[in-house]
Parts: structure tokens; C-alpha cells; sequence
């Protein structure tokens, strides 16, 4: 049996390689200015129960003794801040994201960036995974003239450039980073990422498998990387409509990480698209008593609306919009989300645009430009919605949804040709792409293809 002394020995050899593992995946490979987001400016004054695997929570339990001990101690801030946003990546729950960054920010205030690269570091992950995606772009300068020989400054630049939608300056910086760090977890699920983006779905999914498989040969295989693994290659899968095969990826994250969040989420997404609404709604219900996600009870509220129980639906669109914005916080988490569920319920379209218009103007990347093609759209304005919907198009992306609204845009402009090519394209690629949004698809191919043939 272990002390307490043993534990904490062990602790201490876990949190390097521990560490390692937090950041060798994200749930997209990339987690806007210097400044804090509003909130962030204090430390909470009692930390939540934490919830996440237990050598995670091993680390994180001596590291918050650490800083309750030493406030200062910029070891234990740059370390404490990468397992909040493991924590995170194991549980969905954002309170992680907060205090990750306070720690950063905290870190570095103890001592500056040129002589606390770890704070550096810790500081340009959190703000990438809380989207402040400028001032982790800037960030991950300083760190690869810092480190020019280190991986990891590339792979938050692309990261955060990709976000942005300077895709050139992403490229660049994966190409630097494959250089000083081939064929890991990290480079190859970046560039499988970039390929999907291209609209190579083959070499995405060659790519994840590598990724995968170096995941599994780790000395130290991480459970949470497994799992993120598995569930990208489902998610490639599902997106191509192949469901078969998405389904097994996802248990087999689920094999490898018990109630890994993101492969939970998909399986009840895929329950949707094979029909089967009354397991779907099972699944997101189980997990709105687990946290509240504004992207989920959005689902769910979808799913609610097929089955026929509008009364639930409308409480469940009720709340989208108030978890979206119950602070300056989750705004900037969930602005993009919410003005697409705005306009794809027709709901407060000028908001929803306002909302699209807002974000685009920095992150401009082909899914900002799709937010705001739709959101124009449906707030009246095409000319706009056309021109966003061609840059949305610009990188050749195979995504049904995006195909959606290039077909609807179309459709409005009075072009039922390109509408039907569109909306044929987006059926065949994913069928079953939203719960909703999908149904609405086939009615308008059905129109615009019989209106087109006579």
C-alpha cells in the first residue's frame, strides 16, 4: 500500500510524462490580444472538485497543493495550467479552460516571458483553447524565436493561424514543425487535419491512423490520446457518411477512455443519422444532466423537434441561446455556434448576423466565412451570402453542411442548377449530416431538381 509520501514521489515522476500526453492532442488541432478574458482576472477562491482519469487527477491534487503553498512557484503554475486543460479535453467541462488561463497569465507575472518560457508556453495553449486566437498566434511567435529548434512554437502558430484562416501562414508552420518533429501524435493529426481541409480524405485518414498507431506505441501510452485518435478517424467517417465504420472508432475510444465525452457526443449523433431518435435523445439527455453545452441541447432540441415533442424543443432552443451567452467567457467559446443555430432556426436572424459579422472580421477561416454566408442569407443580404460562401469554398472542403448552404444560397438567387449540384452533393456525401438541417436539404433537392427537370 502507498502513503502519502509515495504518492506524491510518484506524482512528481507522472508530471512530465503526463504532461507530454495532455498536449500531444487536441480536439481540433488548433486550441484574441494579451489581454485576459473578462473573469479571468482573479483565481476562483475555491477550486471545483475535479473530475478527470486518475493519474491526471494525481498530478493536478499535488500540483494545486504546490501553488496553495507558493503562489509564485512558476513550476507548479505552468504545470497546473496544462493538466486544467487535459482536465478539459477528458471532461468538456470548461471551468478547466478559466483556470488554465489564469494560471498562464499568473505565471508570467511572476516572471517574464524571457526568462519563463513554460509560462509562455502554458500561456498561448490556454488562450488557443479558449479562442483568444490573436493573442495565442503572437504568443506562439515569441516562443519559436525563443525556440527555434523546438516543435511546439510551429505547432501552436499553425495552430492559431489556422483558426484565423491564414492558411499559408499555417502550412509554414506545420511544414517547420514536421521538420523538427515527424511522424508524431501531434504532426500527423495536424496535417491530417490541413488534408481534410484540402479535401483529401484519404490522406486525413492515413494520417490519424499514424497518429494512432504512434499513440499506441508510446512508452507512456495516454488514454485520452487513444481516445481522441479513434474518435478523429470516426469522425472522418461519419462526415463521409460511412456510419459502419464511424461506429467502431467510437467505442473503440470508448474502450480505451471510459465516458470519453467527445465519442459519447458523435455516438448519439450517429443514434440520429441511423434513425434511431429515441436512443439519440437517451444519450443527450444523459449527458445535459452531466453539464450544460450549448451545441448539445441544441441537438437535442433538434431531436425533440423530429419526434414530434415541439413543447420540449423550444425549451431546449431557449437555452441555447442563455448558456451561449451567460458570460463574456462562453461567448467567445460559442458566438460562431450560436449564430449558426440562430439562423438555421430562423431565429433573431439580424442577431445571428451580427453575430457572424462580428467574429469574421478576425477569424477568418472557411467556417467563418460559412457562419456568415448563412447568417447573411437568412438576414436578407445574398450578395453578401454569395461572397462568403465562395470563400468558404476556397480550399475544395468535402463537409456536407457546407455544400448545404452553398446549394441554399444558390437556390435563393434563383440558380437551381448550381442548387441542385450543391445540395446533391452534400445528400451523397453525408446523408444524415444534421439531425434537422439534413430533412430540410432533401425537401429543397426534391424542389429544386424537379422544378429544374421540367
Amino acid at each position: 500500500m502507498i502513503n502519502d509520501s509515495g504518492l506524491k514521489i510518484f506524482a512528481v515522476a507522472l508530471l512530465s510524462v503526463l504532461l507530454l500526453a495532455s498536449a500531444s492532442c487536441n480536439r481540433k488541432p488548433a486550441p484574441t490580444g494579451s489581454e485576459s478574458l473578462p473573469g479571468t482576472s482573479q483565481a476562483p477562491t475555491e477550486v471545483p472538485p475535479a473530475q478527470g482519469n486518475e493519474s491526471s487527477m494525481m498530478a493536478v491534487r499535488f500540483l494545486e497543493d504546490r501553488v496553495k503553498d507558493d503562489p509564485d512557484d512558476i513550476v507548479a503554475l505552468n504545470k497546473l495550467s496544462g493538466y486544467y486543460l487535459q482536465l478539459h479535453r477528458e471532461t468538456e467541462d470548461v471551468k478547466y479552460l478559466r483556470m488554465a488561463l489564469h494560471l498562464g497569465q499568473s505565471s508570467l507575472r511572476v516572471l517574464p516571458a524571457d526568462q519563463n518560457l513554460g509560462g509562455l508556453r502554458a500561456l498561448a495553449h490556454a488562450e488557443y483553447e479558449t479562442h483568444d486566437f490573436r493573442s495565442a498566434r503572437d504568443h506562439a511567435k515569441e516562443l519559436t524565436e525563443y525556440e527555434p529548434r523546438r516543435a511546439l512554437g510551429f505547432q501552436l502558430l499553425g495552430d492559431a493561424s489556422l483558426e484565423l484562416g491564414d492558411y499559408d501562414a499555417a502550412i509554414a508552420a506545420y511544414k517547420q514543425m514536421e521538420q523538427l518533429d515527424p511522424g508524431t501524435v501531434p504532426t500527423e493529426s495536424r496535417l491530417a487535419h490541413l488534408a481534410l481541409l484540402r479535401g483529401d480524405t484519404a490522406t486525413a485518414q492515413r494520417r490519424y491512423a499514424n497518429a494512432l498507431a504512434q499513440a499506441k506505441n508510446s512508452p507512456f501510452p495516454s488514454a485520452e490520446t487513444i481516445a481522441w485518435c479513434q474518435w478523429q478517424l470516426g469522425e472522418v467517417d461519419l462526415a463521409t457518411g460511412d456510419y459502419q465504420k464511424a461506429e467502431g472508432h467510437y467505442r473503440e475510444a470508448l474502450g480505451a477512455f471510459k465516458d470519453y465525452p467527445h465519442a459519447v457526443t458523435s455516438l448519439a449523433r450517429l443514434r440520429a443519422a441511423q434513425g434511431d431518435l429515441a436512443g439519440a435523445i437517451a444519450t443527450f439527455e444523459e449527458l445535459a444532466r452531466k453539464y450544460s453545452d450549448p451545441i448539445d441541447e441544441a441537438a437535442l432540441g433538434d431531436l425533440y423537434k423530429l419526434a414530434g415533442r415541439d413543447g420540449d424543443a423550444q425549451k431546449q432552443y431557449s437555452a441555447v441561446e442563455r448558456l451561449s451567452q451567460q458570460s463574456p467567457f462562453h461567448s467567445a467559446l460559442y458566438n460562431r455556434h450560436l449564430a449558426l443555430f440562430l439562423a438555421d432556426h430562423d431565429l433573431k436572424v439580424d442577431q445571428a448576423y451580427a453575430l457572424a459579422r462580428k467574429e469574421y472580421e478576425t477569424r477568418r477561416d472557411i467556417y467563418g466565412a460559412d457562419a456568415l454566408a448563412w447568417a447573411a442569407l437568412k438576414a436578407g443580404k445574398l450578395d453578401e451570402a454569395q461572397a462568403a460562401m465562395k470563400d468558404a469554398l476556397r480550399l475544395s472542403t468535402e463537409d456536407a453542411r457546407l455544400f448545404y448552404h452553398a446549394g441554399m444560397i444558390a437556390r435563393a438567387a434563383g440558380d437551381r442548377t448550381t442548387a441542385t449540384t450543391f445540395l446533391r452533393r452534400a445528400i451523397q456525401l453525408n446523408p444524415h449530416f444534421d439531425p434537422w438541417q439534413s430533412k430540410v436539404a432533401r425537401e429543397a433537392l426534391e424542389q429544386a431538381s424537379g422544378t429544374a427537370a421540367d
